[in-house]
């Protein structure tokens, strides 16, 4: 079995990573911050079964790979963790406009939600995104500007702050602003973000991704930590593609989409409900339902009218996230 090389985050590392592969026989997958482990699983289980393939990771904040792609990151696909950055590497003539049809559920094999982890014995009490407000609650998370993983953070305090304040602007956007109060630092991507809270041990709740919450209390003891679900949060799905235009120039599309169907398999459903994903596929899901507590999802599409519009209203130049995020 070929090495599986999981390559570090920094821009520069990612452009000088050795993704330019000269082989098709090796791809390059470019995947979100947090997921080193989920796709180490993946990618070992992959090569099992393809024999003489080599899969590359590469791992930042999905809008900073993005960019690194048109900026010359030759990866052959893409495992991101919201639909804006491929909507951009579409915009900039890397990948098809028809890409969600390119695989099942709308090119997300697996979803997740944010959700919260707080210290042992949950010493503020916290429960619900209306307790990220109060004076006494340190929050972390990551720079919404840098990471999907952040967005869905902001988008979901967002949702519930509508239904909260019946739509009233005023005390939605009062509210995100105190949220935005609260967070002590705000580090690049969701890996940094976990390293603040468990290990320099600041703040009161992490929010991050439900997979990540799991996976950081199983990694550094479920006796120091405790998962709260809120009561509502917004629909997490992990979209992939395949980049177009470097699969084109390496010859490498074939190899690419097996990668991609893979994730789709029973086997890789398993490995991602494993890693504390939700799945799918309904034999997967039956078989870890009792992991995964009941909670009210609402979506994007539903609460803000799409991803076009929620990246026209709050992530472009000039949007509510700059005009909050410009006041730190």
């Amino acid at each position: 079995m070929k090495r599986i090389l999981i390559l570090g985050a920094a821009l520069a590392g990612l452009l000088a990573a050795p993704a330019q592969a000269q082989s098709p026989d090796t791809l390059l997958n470019a995947s979100y911050d947090i997921a080193r482990e989920l796709f180490a699983d993946v990618n070992a289980a992959f090569v099992a079964r393809h024999p003489g393939k080599t899969i590359d990771q590469s791992h930042a904040g999905t809008s900073r790979q993005a960019r690194a792609i048109v900026e010359g990151l030759e990866a052959d696909v893409v495992t991101f963790n919201q639909v804006t950055d491929i909507d951009f590497l579409v915009q900039n003539g890397f990948v098809t406009d028809d890409w969600q049809g390119d695989f099942p559920n709308q090119a997300s094999p697996f979803y997740s939600l944010p959700s919260f982890l707080v210290r042992a014995g949950n010493p503020k009490g916290i429960k619900d995104w209306g307790d990220l407000a109060r004076d006494d609650v340190k929050i972390v998370f990551p720079n919404p500007k840098t990471s999907g993983n952040a967005r869905y953070t902001y988008l979901a305090a967002t949702a519930y702050a509508k239904e909260t304040f019946g739509g009233d602007e005023e005390k939605v956007i009062a509210f995100i602003d105190k949220v935005f109060d609260n967070v002590p630092v705000f580090d690049t991507g969701g890996r940094a973000a976990t390293t603040t809270f468990v290990e320099r041990e600041i703040g009161d709740v992490l929010i991050t991704f439900e997979a990540e919450t799991r996976g950081i209390a199983k990694e550094f003891g479920e006796d120091k930590f405790e998962l709260v679900v809120p009561s509502v949060s917004l629909l997490a799905e992990f979209p992939v593609a395949i980049v177009d235009k470097v699969v084109d120039k390496r010859g490498s599309r074939e190899l690419a989409k097996t990668n991609l169907d893979f994730l789709y398999t029973p086997e890789g459903q398993t490995i991602a409900a494993e890693r504390g994903h939700r799945v799918n596929d309904p034999a997967v899901k039956e078989k870890f339902k009792d992991q995964f507590p009941e909670v009210r999802l609402v979506t994007v599409e539903d609460v803000f009218g799409g991803w076009e519009k929620v990246q026209a209203e709050h992530f472009a130049s000039g949007g509510l996230l700059d005009k909050i995020y410009g006041e730190r």
